[in-house]
């Protein structure tokens, strides 16, 4: 299969959670109810994606029966690929795989020439963190004011990585573009910030 993708159809998106209320708690999100959550990141994600663009989904997509995911997958435009979550893994037993263009616990896909490590979660290890290879990736549910257990964690991340998850993105898939952005973003203030730290030890 040819895991080279252009760019400009490419997008991102992780831990949409349909149908699951407890996520608005555990996480704050600004939704009243599973409904209303759900309508919001529909509506984000097909205002975003075309129907011929491609997004990979880091997983945590849905939870629920064959009702709540059929009912989800019939509305949302592009052709998606979804990395599995660990909500998803009971789920996706029950013959939701056929309704994605791949499900699997991990990808490396080149966009525009740029090699990307696909997984749920962030790795502080994994092949060519050392060759600017990006890592995206999901289930932390990264937001502007996180405060959770996994924050002091997430200070040790490469500068090459990034939450695709809809809580760190407006309910809404990135695209290739603007992940290159922010990365690169990251990269620089990563520099800096060394420079800095070698004239102090000097």
């Amino acid at each position: 299969m040819n895991y080279k993708f252009d760019g400009s159809k490419v997008f991102f998106t992780s831990d949409t959670h349909f149908y699951h209320g407890n996520i608005i708690r555990f996480c704050n999100r600004p939704f009243k109810d599973v409904e209303v959550m759900n309508e919001t990141i529909i509506s984000n994600w097909n205002n975003t994606v075309g129907q011929d663009d491609i997004v990979f989904h880091l997983g945590d997509f849905c939870l629920g029966g064959s009702h709540e995911w059929t009912k989800i997958l019939n509305r949302l435009n592009g052709k998606i690929y979804l990395i599995l979550g660990n909500h998803d893994l009971k789920n996706i037993r029950q013959g939701y795989a056929s309704r994605f263009e791949l499900t699997s616990m991990q990808m490396h896909i080149e966009v525009d020439k740029q090699k990307i490590y696909l997984n749920h979660y962030p790795f502080l290890c994994y092949g060519g963190a050392y060759r600017n290879m990006w890592q995206l990736f999901g289930h932390v549910h990264t937001s502007k004011n996180n405060t959770g257990k996994d924050a002091s964690r997430l200070d040790m991340l490469f500068p090459t990585q990034y939450d695709v998850g809809v809580d760190n993105n407006d309910f809404t898939p990135v695209s290739f573009e603007l992940v290159k952005r922010i990365i690169q973003k990251q990269v620089e203030q990563a520099n800096k910030n060394n420079s800095a730290e070698n004239i102090v030890r000097m």
